[in-house]
């Protein structure tokens, strides 16, 4: 049986925020943790994805060069590419 995750621990921090965007959230009623708390999570997210990417820069561009060269490894098996044609044209037809 899954157990439930554990509630992570809060911290409490001050943090400069424009006086403008307080009194908006204030009068929208926007809950300015859980607004901060994903957007922060969001720029690690991006961070995290860009720092990958750069670590890995020199196999992806090896990977694209093969594809470019050879075309995609068992593109022959991709049956959905047959059915591109019909389903634009049920698309435009419609």
């Amino acid at each position: 049986m899954l157990q439930p995750k554990p509630k992570p621990q809060r911290k409490s921090v001050s943090i400069s925020i424009s006086s403008q965007l307080i009194e908006d959230a204030k009068a929208l009623d926007v809950n300015l943790s859980g607004a901060a708390e994903v957007s922060i999570a969001k720029a690690i997210a991006a961070e995290k994805t860009h720092q990958w990417q750069e670590e890995n820069k020199e196999a992806i561009e090896s990977s694209n060069a093969y594809v470019r060269r050879n075309g995609l490894p068992l593109a022959k098996h991709r049956l959905f590419d047959a059915a591109l044609p019909t389903l634009s044209r049920l698309l435009t037809d419609f």
